[in-house]
């Protein structure tokens, strides 16, 4: 069964930063790419970085650019997404998914994890 697990959401001043985790199971995580997706009320699921399996080659959404840096722990099925100067428009529903630029599985979305970037 494919399973998804976010977390590390939270409320977060203007020019702060989080560190949100994926905990990942059900496949084979090392032969996929992974990918973060934020989503907010009224509005497409949108992708945010991309992490290929292999070479570790990283994908950004412009508006995260020099911000965010995705990485991943093959060892641990765990995919991570390291934000810095967080702004406003970057609060949303957080989630991962395999595949480096699309959902593989988009029928098994998780939970995700809340980020607010509020004053």
């Amino acid at each position: 069964q494919v399973r998804f697990v976010e977390s590390g959401g939270g409320l977060v001043q203007p020019g702060g930063s989080l560190r949100l985790s994926c905990a990942a199971s059900g496949f084979s995580f090392q032969s996929i790419g992974m990918s973060w997706y934020r989503q907010v009320p009224g509005k497409e699921r949108e992708l945010v970085a991309g992490i290929s399996y292999r070479t570790g080659v990283m994908t950004y959404a412009d508006s995260v650019k020099g911000r965010f840096t995705i990485s991943r722990d093959n060892s641990r099925n765990v995919v991570t997404l390291q934000m810095i100067s967080l702004k406003p428009e970057d609060t949303a529903v957080y989630y991962c998914n395999a595949g480096y630029v699309s959902p593989i599985y988009s029928a098994d979305w998780g939970q995700g994890t809340q980020v607010t970037v509020s004053s």
